[in-house]
This record gives structure tokens, sequence and C-alpha cells, in this order.
């Protein structure tokens, strides 16, 4: 924008298109030395700005997936006070399998820097990842986030309310939030709750619940997404199954 402002200036003064083309040209080269000069700096510092935010705004302008999520991992991982190894390296297989060789040493110096930072723009991340990931894909992301907290063989308090939080900046329902809680936090009514029910549900309650989660979680809905999506993807469609089959064989109906 700024080099057609100069141009048209130019041609106003001049009344020369051979000089208002001359006065673009040498404004675009200015521009090009200039962000060559920042790419230079960021280079320089590991690949991103220092402040947090400055670094999410640039990056989520080019669409850096991974950069959002790193984020959200990095809210999981410190909400008990500690960063664990199991965590670490379940976040490392994920986005390996994930985004393959777009997955880089920067990213993980990312992830470090969100887990310093004592301030990271979650609400303008979970708005920015709600506007682009259609639910499903929202809800397989709720469901990664508890398998990090997982990774250590326990869900802490303070990770389930910073999964809650989460959860709730992306949109995700609260039914959907507790059937997911179910897969990982389990007690003796979470064969119920993972298929959105109350333990006094009916049979036939619990045959239709179970016939709309399967539709609604089957792994074909995220099929566009990597592979370890799509796995995750069939994990929580097994746990649905499971859910099932166990009220099933606990009630004795086919």
């Amino acid at each position: 924008m700024y080099k057609i402002l100069v141009a048209l200036v130019v041609y106003y003064f001049s009344k020369s298109f051979l000089f208002a083309g001359i006065a673009y040209f040498i404004t675009s080269a200015f521009e090009g030395v200039n962000a060559q000069q920042k790419g230079q700096r960021r280079q320089a510092n590991g690949g991103f700005s220092q402040d947090p935010f400055e670094f999410y705004r640039q990056s989520s302008s080019k669409y850096d997936i991974p950069t959002m999520l790193m984020a959200l991992s990095a809210v999981v991982m410190k909400a008990d006070g500690k960063v664990l190894k199991a965590e670490l390296d379940y976040v490392k297989q994920f986005f390996t399998q994930q985004f393959g060789n777009q997955f880089s040493a920067n990213h993980l110096q990312v992830l470090k820097q969100f887990l310093d930072s004592n301030s990271i723009p979650l609400n303008e991340i979970c708005t920015d990842i709600r506007n682009r990931m259609p639910s499903e894909v929202r809800a397989q992301l709720v469901h990664y986030l508890f398998g990090i907290a997982k990774s250590d063989g326990n869900v802490a308090e303070s990770e389930m309310i910073s999964i809650q939080n989460i959860a709730n900046l992306l949109g995700v329902s609260q039914q959907e939030f507790v059937s997911l809680k179910n897969m990982f936090y389990r007690d003796v009514n979470s064969d119920y709750k993972i298929l959105g029910l109350d333990a006094d549900a009916t049979n036939e309650e619990v045959k239709k619940a179970y016939r709309k989660m399967a539709i609604t979680h089957h792994p074909d809905k995220v099929a566009s997404m990597g592979e370890e999506y799509q796995k995750g993807a069939q994990e929580k469609f097994m746990k649905i199954q499971e859910a099932y089959e166990n009220i099933k064989k606990t009630r004795g109906f086919k």
C-alpha cells in the first residue's frame, strides 16, 4: 500500500508515469531490505521475537498451526507447576507424527518460550483456532490436551481446570468436555458420562446415545488431518465403543 501511495504522489507532481514507476520500484527495494533485516534479526533470536504475543501474531499470519498448538500444550504442561519429561515426550511424538518434516527444533524453542513465559495470549489463540477449525477437530485438540495431562499417569485437578478453560474458549460444549474427561479421568459412572448420559438412562436411551456418538466422533470426521489426529480420533472412538460395551455387559442387553 505504501509503495502505491508514493508512486501516486510522484505522478501527481511530475505527471510522469516513468518517474512514478521509478519511485514504486525504489520503495519496493527499501521494503525488501527492511523485511530481510527483520528476518535476520528474528533468525538470530532463535526464530521468534521475545514477546510471546508478538511472536504469535507474526506466526499466525502465516497460518502456523504448530505455534498455536505449542501454546496450548504449554498451558497444560505448566498447570500443575512442573513440566515432566513424559509430557515433553508426548508432545514431541504428537508433533513429529502430525507435522513430519515441518516439525523442527525451532518449534521446540517456541514451546520453551511459552513454558518460560508468564503470559500466554490464550484468548486470542483459542479465538483464532475456533475461527479456523471445525468442531470435530477442536474436540480432538481437547482430547490431545488430556493426553498430555495423562502422560505421567495422572490428571491433576489444576490440569483439569486448564483444559476446561481451553475447551470453553474453543467452543467445545460442556457435554463434549465431560465425555472426553471421562476417557482419562474415570469414576463409577464414567461409561455413562462418555456417552453423555446419567446412570439412570433407559436401555433405549443408551443405544440412541451410542449411535449418535458413533456418528459424531467417527474417525472419518478428521480424515483430512494428519496421522496423529486420526490416531487420537480412533482412540476416542474405541473409548466410546468400550463404554457402550461395558454398559451392555452390566445391564445384560444386546
